[in-house]
């Protein structure tokens, strides 16, 4: 357990700079239960910890791990150049706490998405190294034939890279709809697998990380939520 004054307890939430926090709270726009601390030099016990800024209650949290249901057409970037950034979907102070995207997402690729602040954990999720299966749902041009899913089991060459790459499994799952589970994250794979199975994708929608499955979160598409211990267990390879 830590103890920290209030004005550094919103600065590292994000709510803006030391001075900034002491101001809001000196202004009485803070309160712990229903009593207003206008006093920014009172220190807290953090674990738990429970505040309102403008009356939202927040809690303390040293790291933020969020899942969110990705649309189309939004970027997995800070800068986001040609579509807004998947950080407009946030509250506001997630950028300013250094909140970034897991991975990345094509913008046109929907679907779940890992957002956090903790350097390690986005490390690790997104390392090859660690073999996180991740698993899409690909529409594809062309139907789904038995011979693209044992293509692409098999394995197949792209451009640029020295070997051929291979789904871990590989089902159809409709006429032009197929599941893939993927381990490696290389830039476009699935899009790229498709295309040198001779096929083409025309919508890519991840559904699940590790054991985290996107439909057990019950997130609205743009919805995000807070994951859990006992749901950041299930992104722990087997």
């Amino acid at each position: 357990m830590s103890k920290l004054t209030l004005d550094r307890i919103l600065q590292s939430q994000g709510f803006g700079t030391r001075k900034w926090c002491s101001e809001l709270i000196a202004d009485g726009e803070v309160s712990l239960g229903d009593k207003a601390v206008r006093d920014s030099r009172i220190a807290f016990e953090t674990d738990g910890l429970e505040f309102a800024v403008y009356g939202e209650v927040w809690t303390y949290r040293e790291h933020v791990y969020i899942a969110l249901n990705k649309p189309a057409n939004f970027e997995c970037s800070r800068k986001a150049s040609h579509h807004p950034g998947v950080l407009t979907l946030l509250p506001e102070q997630f950028a300013r706490r250094d909140v970034q995207p897991v991975g990345r997402l094509d913008h046109d690729t929907t679907g779940l998405l890992l957002m956090s602040d903790d350097g390690p954990f986005i490390h690790k999720q997104s390392s090859p190294k660690h073999h996180v299966p991740k698993v899409y749902v690909a529409t594809t041009q062309e139907p789904v034939t038995p011979e693209l899913v044992a293509q692409l089991l098999a394995g197949v060459k792209l451009h640029d890279e020295p070997g051929s790459l291979a789904a871990v499994t590989c089902r159809k799952v409709d006429i032009h709809q197929l599941e893939i589970v993927l381990e490696q994250g290389k830039y476009h794979q699935v899009k790229r697998m498709l295309a040198a199975a001779e096929n083409h994708c025309v919508a890519l929608r991840r559904t699940q990380i590790g054991l985290l499955k996107l439909d057990e979160l019950g997130l609205a598409e743009g919805a995000w939520c807070y994951l859990d211990a006992a749901q950041l267990a299930l992104l722990k390879p087997g």
